[in-house]
């Protein structure tokens, strides 16, 4: 399991370093952590903090956010890609946006963050 989920996450990485960066200047955190609250918490642990899933194949989202080449590019790739664990999510833009700017507050050194 764990190799599967270190694969992915390489995948992203490199996908990353192939795109130009995404500007979130529309991205809203707290409204992304609203849907991870309701709809991503099922399955994934999504709180600062919390490092353990409810779901054991469902990374937390703090983890995800500190991987090695995170961004917010891969955070869209990785979201607009199927996942055989994973419902089939379409999300809408800003929705994306706004789920991608909470993810991405999690990570270590970033001043900003919400749900902590």
């Amino acid at each position: 399991m764990k190799s599967l989920l270190k694969r992915s996450l390489i995948a992203l990485s490199l996908a990353a370093a192939a795109l130009p960066a995404v500007a979130q200047e529309r991205a809203d955190a707290e409204a992304g952590f609203a849907y991870a609250e309701a709809v991503c918490a099922e399955c994934h642990a999504v709180k600062k903090g919390e490092r353990v899933s409810p779901h054991e194949r469902a990374p937390a989202f703090e983890l995800v956010a500190n991987a090695r080449g995170m961004s917010d590019m891969a955070l869209r790739v990785w979201f607009q890609s199927p996942h055989p664990s994973m419902p089939n999510l379409v999300l809408k833009e800003k929705l994306a946006d706004d789920l991608i700017a909470y993810i991405m507050s999690l990570k270590q050194g970033r001043r900003t963050g919400s749900g902590s």
